[in-house]
C-alpha cells in the first residue's frame, strides 16, 4: 500500500497514469504528452511497475505500456473505509470544535482569580435503568470508573463514598498528564440524593476550581431521571481549559454513564447450581 501511495504521489506519475487509463501507450508517446524526456518518463514508468500500476509489454523495439486497475480498487476501497469512518464519527471532531470555541470564548475574561465563580450548570438524563442500578453507577468505585471520563481520558482513581463526610476523588490520565480532584460528600440519600464537591488540582496540589455538585435520581417512567446541578468556586486563570470543557465534557459522560446503565440492566444473570451441583435457570 506505502509503494503505491508514494507512486501516485507524484504529478507527472499520475499525468501518466490519466494517459494509460484511456489505452495502452509506447514510452515515446507518453513523453510526447506529458512533455517529458523519455530518459525520465522511462524512470516514472519503471516506479509505477514497480507499485504494480502499469504492465510492460515488449513488442520488438517498442516497449508500450497499460494500467493495471487492481491496486487503484484497493486504495478506493481503503479510502472509501477511511471516509466513511470519518462520517461515523464526525461528532468527535465537533466536540473539539466546540471545546475550542469555548475557550476562545472564555480567554479574555479568565485573567484573573474568581472569573468564573457563580458559574453554573444543569444537565438532565432519562436513564434506561431503575435508580438502584444507577445509583450503584455512582457510588460503587469499579462501576464509576467504567463510565466517569471522556472517551480521550482513562480513570486511574475514583471514589464518591455515599455519606456525610466520605471521600470523593477522580483522577484520570491521557497521553500527555494525570489530572487529579479531590473533596468530600456532603449529603447523601440512597437512591434519592448526592451532594458532593471536587476540586481540580493543578500540578503542585493547589486548587484550580471547585465544583460543588447536586444529583437527583428521580423516578420516570421506564428508569431514572437523572439530574445534576454544578456550580463553580475558587477559579483560577489556569482553571480555562477545564471550565471550557465542562459542558462538552460532561454530556459525553452522561452518554457513558447511559451505556453503562443500560447494558447491566440487560444483562443476562449467570446460571446458579443447585445444592447437587446441577445448574438451572
Amino acid at each position: 500500500m506505502e509503494w503505491i501511495i508514494s507512486a501516485l504521489a507524484d504529478g507527472a506519475r499520475w499525468r501518466i497514469l490519466e494517459l494509460l487509463a484511456e489505452r495502452p501507450r509506447s514510452v515515446g508517446e507518453l513523453a510526447e504528452l506529458t512533455g517529458l524526456r523519455q530518459p525520465q518518463t522511462t524512470k516514472h514508468l519503471q516506479t509505477l511497475a514497480s507499485a504494480g500500476l502499469v504492465t510492460v509489454f515488449p513488442l520488438g523495439q517498442r516497449r508500450v505500456y497499460a494500467i493495471e486497475a487492481a491496486p487503484l480498487a484497493e486504495i478506493r476501497e481503503r479510502l472509501q473505509l477511511l471516509i466513511e469512518t470519518a462520517a461515523t464519527n464526525s461528532g468527535e471532531r465537533d466536540v473539539v470544535a466546540r471545546y475550542q470555541a469555548a475557550i476562545a470564548a472564555d480567554a479574555a475574561k479568565a485573567d484573573r482569580g474568581h472569573w468564573a465563580d457563580g458559574r453554573s450548570f444543569r444537565f438532565e438524563r432519562a436513564l434506561p435503568a431503575s435508580r438502584e442500578i444507577v445509583w450503584r453507577h455512582w457510588t460503587d468505585a469499579s462501576l464509576l470508573a467504567s463510565w466517569w471520563a471522556p472517551p480521550s481520558l482513562t480513570v486511574t482513581e475514583c471514589i464518591l463514598e455515599p455519606e456525610p463526610g466520605g471521600r470523593a476523588i477522580l483522577e484520570y490520565r491521557d497521553a500527555e498528564g494525570r489530572y487529579r480532584s479531590e473533596g468530600c460528600v456532603h449529603a447523601a440519600k440512597e437512591p434519592e440524593k448526592l451532594v458532593f464537591e471536587l476540586s481540580v488540582l493543578d500540578g503542585s496540589g493547589g486548587i484550580s476550581f471547585t465544583g460543588h455538585y447536586d444529583v437527583d435520581f428521580g423516578e420516570a417512567a421506564g428508569g431514572t431521571a437523572l439530574r445534576l446541578g454544578l456550580r463553580i468556586t475558587e477559579t483560577t486563570a489556569d482553571a480555562l481549559p477545564y471550565i471550557a470543557g465542562i459542558e462538552t465534557g460532561w454530556w459525553q459522560v452522561l452518554d457513558n454513564l447511559a451505556h453503562a446503565v443500560d447494558a447491566a440492566t440487560h444483562a443476562v444473570p449467570p446460571i446458579q447450581p443447585d445444592d447437587k451441583g446441577r445448574s438451572h435457570d
